[in-house]
């Protein structure tokens, strides 16, 4: 050995680094480590009670020498990515063993047969980890549901939850915890509070809502102003930082919303009663209040806890009609709200917000949650009225808290940003767009901002629509968590947070108590704040892919009563393996696969037209096209909708075909030739 690689080895550190653990179906586990370039290698007997998707710490040696191969041993779980888990049952006379449904490699779980809860031999399960201690050979849980057959709906939509780590229920020390709150406005509470109580004050929400997170109230000063409030639900109040509560809101930091449920962030004694704005009772609240003047300029604001008093419970649907017809109950400040959220919006969209307008898919569900109809919701003026309320305390919020600092340092804060658009994305787009004869200005971010607000109202109405809705949306960046502030480019803010919806977004209730803490000169820093923010994004991410994998789930369910039918569909998206169209009439998206056009032509990906192109005929199936397709397979395990192209034929061919079929044939043989 040289003295180069004893000198090598002496020098070695050991090192702990944190990461995801990702296990290979070979059984070999990887661990990818931010800020390292190469993932670590970690052999199955070096997991030390991890599974697939944890998080944890992996302590490593730092090897100097070229060419090797990283290798390490997890030494702590620092957070389980799940921990429920769908499967099967085996069952003996003394205990029970439980092998859970997945493709990554993992131990089977022991079950004490007090805790199969009914589950019988072969019975399919939902089993949640208990413990697994250092001494124990395989990790023990409990059965907490037995799926029966006729529940496959439910089963269907619970395994969506529990693979993207969301837990079902809560455990009965939760609701404990939960039951043992107050619902009594206190006189110790009310005097370190603002009374709102006899100031007109309403909710608007989905009609099938429960947890009504925000009211807003309405009065006239004597200046000629208005005092309009934004009050929002003071989950903070009741959920303490370090309590079990705290714990469980954290780790799921959302609420998951599937089209036949909603999976929550909190218990329901918390979502649906003590923290919801219902009408006809005391609540307490966190609130942004302003005074605003006929031109909707804001003259004046105050941020802080309140009490209020809902008067009346609407409906979006019901305020929608009141803003049509100009009459009903409260008509008159729902119109005055109505026409200030109007100015608000044109005076953000002046300042470079972005109008991108968006559908909502609903699927109307029968008794045991089968999809019998679809119904496409557009965003009006009732939904707008509340959204422009909403931005404007989300970010006078963050603007208060932007102007404080701690030793000349920002205060730790969840701020909501959103980056500018990558150059990347942005190019091929506006090359797209320029053949539509729409023109981008792109020489600064004001500049680009500019040019999607024109081209999105010029394009209003027009063929193209669709696809340049779609693919300006795909250009844009994420909006994610961070203590890092650089603004919301999309919304066009300096400053912006999420404050309003704390009884389903985690990061309202960090927002909500950091800024009483500075409302009370009281600021405790917060050094885990970026990583808060992270998990909070992940797991913002995850529910989002989730809510869409159950709507593709029912889409499929739905479509399977069309099996051979067929249904105009615009192309939604193009790839070298085929193209996604949308149905017209229920929005579900199916592929057509290059595999089912071959006897057509073979045909190739042009990525700069977005489109695919046959290489004889040069017919071209570019995103946007309207195109008929027939439904063949509705894949319900597989949450997969196949179509087929289905060739329009002109109405001179069309003609010309009946005439030619009406003649006679002249000696001709009537047995088709071969292809």
């Amino acid at each position: 050995m040289s003295k180069t690689e004893k000198s090598s080895r002496s020098s070695s550190q050991v090192k702990v680094v944190k990461g995801a653990l990702d296990i290979s179906r070979s059984g070999i586990g990887f661990v990818a480590v931010e800020g390292m370039d190469k993932d670590v290698l970690v052999r199955p007997n070096d997991f030390n009670r991890a599974f697939h998707g944890d998080t944890v710490k992996v302590q490593i040696a730092k090897h100097t020498m070229p060419g090797k191969r990283i290798e390490g041993k997890i030494t702590e779980v620092v957070e389980r990515k799940q921990t429920e888990f769908i499967g099967n049952l085996q069952v003996s006379k003394a205990f029970a063993f439980f092998t859970a449904d997945t493709e990554k490699p993992m131990p089977d779980f022991f079950i004490p047969i007090e805790k199969l809860n009914g589950a019988v031999e072969g019975d399919r399960v939902v089993v949640k980890l208990t413990k697994w201690n250092k001494d124990d050979k395989k990790p023990e849980g409990e059965v907490v549901t037995v799926i029966k057959a006729e529940d496959m709906n439910d089963f269907a939509m619970k395994e969506l939850l529990i693979d993207a780590g969301f837990p079902i229920g809560f455990d009965d020390a939760v609701m404990k915890e939960a039951m043992e709150l107050s619902e009594n406005i206190t006189r110790i509470e009310l005097v370190k509070r603002k009374d709102c109580r006899d100031i007109l004050t309403f909710t608007i929400d989905p009609v099938d809502a429960k947890d009504f997170d925000d009211a807003i109230s309405i009065r006239n000063l004597d200046n000629g102003n208005y005092e309009i409030g934004v009050h929002i639900a003071d989950v903070s109040h009741f959920v303490k930082p370090g309590s079990l509560l705290d714990k469980i809101a954290y780790e799921r930091a959302t609420s998951v919303y599937l089209p036949d449920r909603v999976n929550p962030m909190l218990p329901e004694r918390i979502s649906n009663e003590l923290c919801s704005l219902r009408p006809h009772e005391d609540k307490y609240t966190f609130s942004a209040i302003f005074q605003i003047n006929n031109r909707a300029e804001i003259k004046h604001s105050w941020i802080g806890r309140t009490v209020i008093h809902s008067n009346h419970r609407f409906s979006y649907e019901e305020v929608q009609e009141i803003i049509e017809k100009k009459d009903g109950l409260h008509y008159k400040p729902i119109m005055l709200l109505n026409d200030l959220a109007q100015k608000f919006r044109r005076e953000r969209f002046r300042k470079g917000a972005i109008n991108f307008s968006s559908q909502e898919v609903r699927f109307q569900l029968d008794e045991k949650g089968k999809p019998i109809g679809i119904v496409v919701k557009e965003s009006k003026d009732a939904h707008k009225l509340i959204e422009e309320f909403m931005l404007l305390a989300n970010r006078t919020v963050a603007e208060y808290i932007a102007k404080i600092k701690i030793n000349k340092q920002p205060v730790p804060f969840p701020y909501r940003i959103h980056d500018t658009p990558d150059d990347e994305k942005l190019k091929p787009f506006v090359a797209f767009a320029k053949k539509f004869g729409y023109s981008f200005d792109m020489h600064d971010e004001a500049a680009v901002a500019a040019s999607f607000n024109k081209m999105l109202k010029d394009v209003n109405g027009k063929p193209e629509q669709h696809v340049l809705e779609q693919l300006g949306i795909r250009t844009m960046a994420k909006a994610v968590y961070t203590s890092e502030n650089i603004g919301h480019y999309g919304l066009g803010f300096e400053h912006y947070c999420h404050f309003t919806s704390p009884i389903r977004r985690y990061p309202d209730v960090m927002v909500h108590r950091i800024l009483q803490e500075c409302l009370d000169k009281n600021l405790k820093l917060d050094k885990k704040m970026e990583e808060k923010c992270k998990h909070c994004s992940e797991r913002e991410r995850k529910a989002m892919e989730t809510e869409r994998a159950g709507n593709k789930y029912k889409q499929v369910e739905f479509m399977q009563q069309y099996l051979g039918e067929d249904f105009e569909g615009i192309i939604s998206g193009v790839a070298s393996f085929g193209f996604f169209v949308e149905t017209v009439l229920h929005k579900c998206e199916g592929m057509v696969t290059v595999r089912d056009l071959s006897e057509h032509d073979d045909f190739r990906l042009d990525e700069a037209d977005y489109a695919l192109v046959g290489l004889r005929t040069k017919r071209k199936f570019r995103m946007g096209d309207k195109v008929m397709i027939k439904v063949v397979a509705a894949n319900l395990g597989k949450r997969q909708l196949d179509y087929h192209w289905v060739p329009t034929v002109s109405k001179a061919t069309k003609t010309v075909a009946k005439e030619t079929a009406k003649a006679p044939a002249k000696g001709k043989s009537t047995t088709k030739k071969k292809k």
